[in-house]
């Protein structure tokens, strides 16, 4: 991967914004489309050997590979010898990474605080064989349970509750002991941080969300450094046929030309709500990795350029909880974050998350900020009804 690569367009010291318009685009061919449109096939011409990049439409696919150098180009800009595999899900690509770096016998450290389905991953793990610990995210407590594992799991920040640990001093922590490390980046994109950068081996994301942003396209990806280990991943997914259908890729690329403008106001807009939601007296446990008083803060503005979308807090019960949803205009009651259309839910409603009933994750969208906060404020005035 360079910062001259000449088939996206995208020459040395690009602004970021500049590069999510240009990322992974072909050479620029006479009357043809600046990002081709998606390449619907099952198989391609191959007559003799096949020593061509595109056999058959479960290993590989134009589509995807333009996708895929987008997010390579955001994911390690600069960076030599990195790869990045989509997938059909975020899931899809979790999968990937842990199923095809563990055996049994095997140990892998998983976070306490994770994304709701880490416990069902769990339970498979288990099940092959492959011990699971796990401790918070927050004051990088998974240091204590390194010893002896195969790979370390991190999600920072945590979903939902926007916990964040010292990635570098846990990648150190992990290599010393002879552990991968991978890094769920979900909540944070490329453009909030670079978990290569900070030397994690793989840095693993669901594309469902901010990164496409508009709540229409399933997607996963996984970028690491070129080598056994992303082999590794590139064989799971041709194993298990965990693949993006062209249409999908396609959408992910097209929208990833906006991720900076989103990004940025989604980022300004959340640090609006959450410094209003912190002088509300019914709000309790407020997080927001971009408050100065966040107890991540600190760490966050170490190795985070935006602190995501995202802001959770409590309200006093679970029927308050539920006015409050109710009675927002310009929020949809929906469980996803990251699109242009806010969205928000009480997430003990799943059940899985160890989050009080009145616990709320609220995900900031493009609207004018004012008009947002504005609404938020409505809610709760009515909600105390």
């Amino acid at each position: 991967m360079s910062d001259s690569n000449a088939a996206g367009g995208v020459v040395a010291g690009s602004g970021e914004g500049t590069r999510a318009v240009r990322a992974g685009l072909p050479e620029p061919v006479k009357y043809e489309p600046t990002l081709p449109g998606p390449v619907f096939a099952a198989h391609f011409h191959l007559p003799g050997e096949p020593t061509g990049p595109y056999t058959y439409g479960r290993d590989e696919n134009p589509t995807w590979t333009h996708l895929e150098r987008a997010v390579g180009e955001l994911e390690a800009p600069g960076q030599d010898g990195v790869e990045t595999l989509v997938f059909a899900s975020g899931m899809a690509a979790i999968s990937s990474v842990l199923f095809s770096q563990l055996r049994t016998g095997d140990t892998v450290v998983l976070p306490s605080d994770g994304y709701q389905a880490l416990p069902l991953v769990r339970a498979q793990l288990e099940a092959y064989g492959i011990e699971v610990r796990t401790a918070p995210t927050g004051g990088d407590a998974q240091l204590g349970a390194l010893d002896g594992a195969k790979l370390l799991w991190i999600e920072s920040p945590s979903n939902p509750g926007l916990d964040v640990c010292d990635i570098r001093r846990l990648v150190e922590a992990a290599h010393a002991r002879g552990a991968l490390v991978a890094v769920d980046n979900t909540l944070a994109t490329p453009l909030g941080q670079r978990p290569l950068e900070l030397g994690a081996d793989f840095s693993v994301a669901s594309g469902t969300k901010q990164l496409t942003g508009h709540g229409d396209v399933l997607l996963g990806h996984v970028t690491g450094r070129s080598g056994e280990p992303m082999t590794a991943v590139r064989r799971w997914r041709k194993i298990v046929g965990a693949i993006p259908g062209p249409m999908e890729a396609w959408l992910a690329h097209r929208s990833i030309a906006t991720l900076q403008m989103r990004v940025d106001r989604q980022s300004s807009t959340a640090l609006a709500v959450a410094r209003v939601l912190r002088g509300r007296p019914e709000v309790t446990g407020l997080r927001y990795p971009g408050l100065p008083d966040d107890p991540s803060h600190q760490v966050a503005s170490r190795q985070m350029r935006r602190y995501g979308c995202v802001v959770s807090f409590t309200l006093p019960t679970r029927a308050r909880a539920e006015r409050f949803l109710d009675r927002l205009r310009l929020v949809d009651d929906a469980t996803s974050f990251g699109g242009v259309r806010s969205t928000a839910e009480r997430r003990g409603r799943w059940g899985g998350d160890a989050v009080p009933e009145g616990f709320i994750r609220l995900s900031v969208g493009a609207e004018d900020p004012e008009d947002l906060v504005a609404d938020v404020l409505r809610a709760l005035e009515e909600s105390a009804r």
